[in-house]
């Protein structure tokens, strides 16, 4: 990974024999949802850190609260890290191990005149905090002595509070210029079973208060997060200062935030909860689990974090990064083949009826190892239905009548008639003629040269299969820059996803296994879907476009 900030405070620190040059991460997330790519940065940065340094990252679960908390994001989360390529080895920690050290931790604050029980309801805390340019105001319980708020913090432990009556909060400066400073919430009580405690407390401690002494407690060494915790920092120091134990360094670094792409996790559980998208796991979904399952592989996310760096300024990145970084390694690595989605049925009438012909097809000319396969040729192919004009307009290439293209693999062939449906006007086939002279799409011997290839597949041979053309979810550059009093749900793109029930595929595709890349020759990257594929009737997913096609739309406002 190339050199960057972070990574120079590292180098600065064992130069210096900082923490005696020992390195070691930790990559915390919260089981509320399914990580999301943003997240896969922080991980590749933690985890990257650790193993180019010989040092050491943890994955920590913040489980401190357990009305949003489920083993499925746990078991989702670790899936997800391990995807990516990273392990933590015997190294998986939980908030919630540290449950009885964050509680005696709190109760030497309150010894040490440090934190107090304070009885305000959650909307007078809010009015009594002020604002940015106006001071808060002390609770009138902030002078309690250390016996009655010892005694209060217990009788909270024990249960005899109701929630929202009482929590803990840190005595610091309600007149400070950072608000995260003004006396902040340590402990509430909520009465919820936790996934993994079970009902042993009924007071919860809160992030800020977790985090750092977390952090503490594993011997972290530098605790990398997000610059939206960058003012939480003097926070987590005044903690950890109070307390007088490990003290890791905070560093941050700016989040990833992506085009045409909401990372929220609120609005990321609305869109599975209001079943806009059919789960986490949806190939329109930004999670890491829902790239997985629409084809991209570990090594191109890997990639794309490596190519955007690590900033100190939030920015946003164009989608087309992150495409480009999986479509530069299918072209190496996916096997090509040809597929109609748009079917539009040609015959050749001079082709003997019946007659079957084995074409050779290359399968990937970037990678001659690959080798080639058979595809048959016979009388009546489908070609998509883009791939003819009528009436062509100026450079178009391909087929229309009078002219003659070539068939990838196959023949040349000339358009001489067009049938249509008497009654739509529709064109229903193409009637052309063939030069045997040009078989496997070779160029004739008097020398002439056609323009235009096309792809095709043999009717009588041909695998019908479903296809799931993906795009964006949201069809805005910015889908949080809306009017006011608009839901962000109204920028949904209506064509994120387009389903073709009976896509006509060259037969060797029955054989693909859930899980397998191919290239559709001219039309994208796809993906045997590997939750719906069943053997011998794979459903594909695309993957990405061979191109970007949504800055021709952004600029010209067209999508053809």
């Amino acid at each position: 990974m190339p050199s960057n900030f972070i990574r120079d405070i590292v180098d600065q620190d064992i130069a210096c024999g900082k923490n005696g040059g020992r390195v070691h991460t930790r990559f915390p997330p919260e089981p509320n949802g399914y990580l999301h790519i943003g997240h896969a940065k922080a991980i590749c940065i933690s985890f990257g850190i650790a193993r180019d340094y010989q040092g050491l990252c943890n994955l920590r679960f913040d489980d401190t609260n357990p009305e949003k908390e489920e083993v499925e994001y746990v078991d989702s989360i670790r899936e997800d890290v391990h995807w990516l390529g990273f392990d933590w080895g015997d190294r998986e920690y939980y908030a919630s191990d540290y449950f009885d050290q964050l509680h005696q931790h709190a109760i030497t604050l309150i010894q040490k005149g440090k934190a107090y029980v304070c009885d305000l309801s959650p909307d007078e805390q809010r009015r009594h905090r002020g604002t940015l340019t106006e001071p808060g105001k002390n609770s009138p319980n902030r002078d309690r002595s250390v016996e009655e708020n010892l005694d209060l913090f217990g009788r909270m432990r024990q249960g005899e509070f109701e929630e929202g009556t009482r929590v803990l909060r840190a005595k610091i400066d309600m007149a400070s210029p950072n608000i995260n400073m003004r006396d902040p919430t340590m402990y509430r009580i909520k009465k919820a079973s936790h996934h993994r405690t079970g009902d042993k407390w009924c007071i919860y401690p809160m992030y800020d208060f977790t985090h750092c002494i977390s952090d503490s407690i594993e011997g972290i060494t530098h605790s990398i997060c997000t610059l939206e915790f960058e003012n939480n920092r003097p926070l987590y120091d005044w903690f950890l200062d109070q307390l007088g134990i490990h003290h890791p360094q905070q560093i941050e670094f700016a989040r990833l935030n992506l085009t045409h792409t909401v990372l929220s996790k609120r609005i990321l559980l609305q869109l599975v909860q209001r079943k806009i998208v059919s789960g986490w796991n949806d190939p329109r979904m930004p999670t890491i689990s829902g790239f997985r399952r629409r084809g991209y592989t570990p090594s191109s996310i890997r990639s794309f974090c490596d190519k955007i760096g690590v900033a100190k300024f939030n920015s946003t990145i164009d989608m087309v990064v992150l495409e480009n970084s999986i479509r530069e390694e299918l072209n190496r690595t996916a096997p090509r083949v040809m597929a109609v989605l748009d079917p539009l049925k040609v015959v050749i009438t001079d082709y003997p009826e019946g007659k079957i012909e084995e074409m050779e097809a290359v399968n990937n000319p970037e990678d001659p190892s690959q080798g080639s396969r058979i595809v048959p040729f016979s009388r009546e192919l489908y070609i998509e239905r883009d791939d003819f004009r009528e009436t062509p307009p100026p450079k178009f290439f391909r087929l229309a009548p009078g002219k003659e293209v070539r068939l990838r693999y196959g023949y040349f062939i000339k358009c001489e008639k067009v049938i249509k449906d008497p009654k739509t006007g529709e064109i229903t086939e193409i009637h052309c003629t063939h030069d045997p002279a040009t078989r496997g799409g070779n160029n004739p011997p008097d020398g002439r040269k056609v323009k235009g290839t096309i792809h095709w597949v043999s009717a009588t041979q041909a695998l019908q299969a479903e296809v799931r053309l993906y795009d964006h979810l949201f069809a805005a550059k910015d889908p949080s820059d809306f009017p006011e009093g608009k839901d962000i749900f109204e920028n949904l793109n209506p064509k994120s996803l387009v389903t073709i029930s009976q896509a006509f595929l060259e037969p060797s595709l029955k054989n693909a296994k859930a899980g397998e890349h191919f290239q559709f020759e001219r039309l994208g990257y796809f993906f045997a879907d590997p939750v719906d594929s069943k053997l011998g009737q794979p459903v594909f997913n695309r993957t990405v476009t061979l191109r970007d096609t949504w800055e021709k739309i952004e600029k010209t406002g067209k999508t053809s």
